[in-house]
């Protein structure tokens, strides 16, 4: 009787392995065999002594504590600790599953653990396709990699690029940061994310934004473009890209650039700068101009290549090559404007030096010499000293030519940030166009003295005074010549003047910009679910799922694709 019952079982158990595999149907190769009267569709198998049920259907293993299989309808539903294998690349283990071999189509709940080489999803429900080989998960899922751990509302992974798409609540968390992203492709081979949508990466030290971009996860390297910027604790970056390197605290920015110090209420612009965080220091070209706001006005400072380092409390800004500087003034008011080959700014301090060969202008007061120093007052940030040292000019034109004033050095005095005295002093010289009071010309003034001091107001020459007068007088203008009405050492360089913003940049080209490579938007693979009516959708009436299950969701949020801008 065991005998005939043993070879009975044996006949159901061959018979069904030979008809699968005449249909390509699921084979069977392991497990204890019932036939129950209530399940009459289902051949129910069950783990032995000898261990799991094991099924196998073209390059698909299955384990599990119990199975049943549809033989009609090439179905299984598995429960028990379940594990679902494609090779050796892809492993799925939970506590339920079910698989139609027909469509090729998995499904698994409970503990959900997709295995792939470098990365491991979890989740509670899970959508296998193996026609497409992809996997799909809408009620949230944990992807634990390498270097950090990747959570999202609505999941995709597409085995073949190894590639899992993030929809909806997107995060990385990472022991050095956190990322958030409406859109995340992650690549779990190279540890590469790209970012679509409003997206962030935050840490201690700084906060990256973009609606685009990419970072390498593993290597903490990024590039950002769309939007794009960088905080730090006291700056921010703007660029049209920004490359981001979190290991050597440093970010660099091209195109459309602006730093931002949000402390000493001052930002540079220009189309190339690099940033680095840890020394404070900020570099850079193209068009740069530096711009402080003070007392309700602004200063303007330009070079070919401009350097701003130090703490928030201790700013110093240098200006290399072609350095400029310019002062609007408020309503009413003549600009103040300057030139030299480099510029030295120490806010802290409150002084402003033009190096080599520098000419500076308070109104249509020209001077030169060998440096210049603008001293300004720490407290309420007005123009305070100027001081010019060696071959110290001061030249003013007249309609009739030009007053001048040299000496060894000057030293100038502001009022309300217009300069109304100015003391030269050493072997000082002077050619002054002497009027009355209805400015009608009474002779050309020409002294050497000691030492002068001369006054004006609304940046006119009011009146001088010498200071231990050697030799001269005033002649009337037939008794100068021509020649002898310049000063040895005279240069005008009115042509030079700044009288607007736009005169920063005189003369100079305009930089040719590098085209900014883009990050495209992601080829349109399709919906995970086809676009099949309830009714057409091939599913076992076996099934735990209803073709509802089977369908993408109005409320699904979709994945941006296209090409690239």
């Amino acid at each position: 009787m065991r005998a005939i019952s043993a070879y009975i079982l044996l006949f159901l158990f061959f018979g069904i392995h030979l008809s699968a595999q005449e249909k390509q149907k699921v084979d069977i190769q392991s497990g204890y065999l019932e036939i129950r009267p209530e399940f009459p569709n289902a051949a129910i198998y069950t783990k032995d002594e000898s261990g799991q049920v094991y099924i196998v259907h073209e390059g698909v293993e299955m384990w599990c504590d119990q199975a049943f299989v549809y033989l009609k309808s090439n179905f299984v539903k598995a429960y028990g600790q379940v594990r679902i294998s494609q090779g050796d690349t892809i492993s799925m283990n939970s506590k339920y599953a079910e698989y139609n071999g027909n469509t090729q189509f998995a499904f698994a709940s409970g503990d959900v653990v997709l295995t792939e080489p470098k990365t491991t999803l979890k989740t509670d429900t899970l959508y296998f396709d193996r026609v497409k080989q992809q996997a799909f998960y809408r009620s949230g899922g944990t992807v634990q990699d390498t270097a950090s751990v990747l959570t999202s509302r609505i999941g995709r992974y597409f085995a073949e690029s190894q590639k899992y798409q993030f929809l909806s609540d997107v995060k990385i968390v990472n022991p050095k940061y956190t990322v958030k992203s409406n859109q995340l492709d992650f690549y779990s081979e190279s540890g590469d994310a790209y970012l679509y949508g409003p997206s962030t990466i935050e840490s201690e030290t700084s906060t990256v934004y973009c609606e685009r971009g990419y970072y390498d996860t593993r290597g903490d390297t990024g590039y950002f473009v769309k939007n794009s910027r960088v905080d730090y604790e006291n700056r921010t970056l703007y660029g049209d890209s920004i490359y981001f390197d979190r290991n050597k605290s440093f970010a660099s920015a091209t195109n459309n650039i602006r730093v931002i110090d949000t402390i000493n209420k001052s930002f540079i612009r220009g189309h190339y700068a690099e940033v680095f965080r840890a020394k404070d220091s900020v570099f850079i070209t193209k068009r740069a101009v530096a711009i402080t706001v003070r007392d309700n006005d602004s200063i303007y400072v330009h070079a070919d290549t401009l350097q701003v380092t130090g703490k928030p409390e201790d700013r110093i800004l240098k200006g290399f090559y072609q350095a400029r500087m310019f002062k609007p003034g408020k309503k009413g008011d003549e600009p103040t404007s300057g030139k030299c080959d480099s510029i030295y700014v120490n806010e802290k301090r409150g002084i402003t030096k033009l190096l080599r060969n520098p000419v500076m202008w308070s109104g249509e007061n020209q001077m030169t010499g060998d440096t210049i120093h603008i001293l300004s007052d720490t407290l309420t940030n007005k123009l305070d000293t100027l001081k010019v040292f060696n071959n110290a000019f001061l030249v003013q034109k007249d309609s009739l030519g030009y007053n001048q004033v040299k000496g060894e050095s000057l030293i100038g005095l502001f009022t309300n940030n217009e300069l109304d005295t100015v003391n030269i002093n050493k072997n000082t010289q002077v050619i002054y166009y002497s009027r009355d009071d209805k400015e009608q010309l009474v002779g050309i003034n020409n002294t050497v003295s000691s030492s002068i001091q001369m006054y004006l107001e609304q940046q006119q020459i009011t009146g001088i005074r010498f200071i231990n007068k050697a030799t001269g007088k005033v002649y009337p203008p037939s008794m100068l010549p021509e020649n002898a009405r310049l000063l040895p050492g005279f240069i005008w360089r009115g042509d030079e003047r700044l009288l607007k913003v736009e005169d920063l940049f005189k003369g100079k080209p305009a930089p040719v910009l590098p085209k900014i490579q883009g990050i495209p938007l992601p080829y349109d693979e399709g919906e995970f679910f086809e676009d099949i009516p309830e009714d057409k959708i091939q599913l076992p009436k076996e099934s735990k799922l209803s073709p509802k299950d089977l369908q993408s969701r109005p409320d699904d949020p979709k994945a941006q694709t296209g090409e690239d801008e």
